[in-house]
């Protein structure tokens, strides 16, 4: 068996492989803080209940998704504690999606994993490895063109 150079694999495969990797993990660490039933597509649909509570059709064109795909997420998130549908104040028959304490401990807990892990990586590589890291996969996704749907946070949902 031959032996691969990590450094060889091109730059976009190489992130894809890392990226997936350290979500595996950050998932995995999730998991036993007591978030069992999370999963990656899911922080894709939270990351729109943020700082606003969407409609299942609103929701849906943010996740560029149908209003049944973002129904079957929503109804996950619920049955997991993590969101509840409530009418809206101005029109009762619409019901709007927000997140629920145990949804804002969601985010705080992934919050202070990622960090975690950005540190353990600034450790093991160095400072400047790390931020040069960073800006390498900025400019990848820059060149790529997704910079603004990241910015709008419209990242494109996840298959699985």
């Amino acid at each position: 068996m031959t032996r691969l150079d990590l450094a060889e694999i091109d730059l976009a495969t190489l992130a894809w492989l890392a990226g997936s990797s350290a979500n595996r993990a950050l998932l995995a660490e999730l998991h036993e803080t007591g978030h069992p039933g999370v999963r990656n597509s899911h922080g894709y649909v939270v990351q729109h209940l943020v700082d606003r509570a969407p409609a299942v059709s609103e929701l849906a064109g943010l996740l560029g998704v149908t209003q049944q795909a973002a129904s079957k997420h929503l109804l996950e998130l619920e049955r997991l504690g993590y969101v509840e549908r409530v009418p809206d104040p101005a029109d009762s028959r619409v019901r709007r999606a927000q997140l629920t304490d145990r949804g804002r401990q969601l985010i705080d807990d992934s919050r202070r994993i990622r960090k975690r892990l950005d540190e353990r990586l600034a450790r093991s590589a160095g400072k400047d490895a790390a931020e040069a890291a960073r800006l390498a996969l900025a400019r990848l996704l820059d060149a790529t063109g997704g910079t603004a749907d990241v910015i709008a946070r419209r990242a494109a949902l996840p298959s699985e």
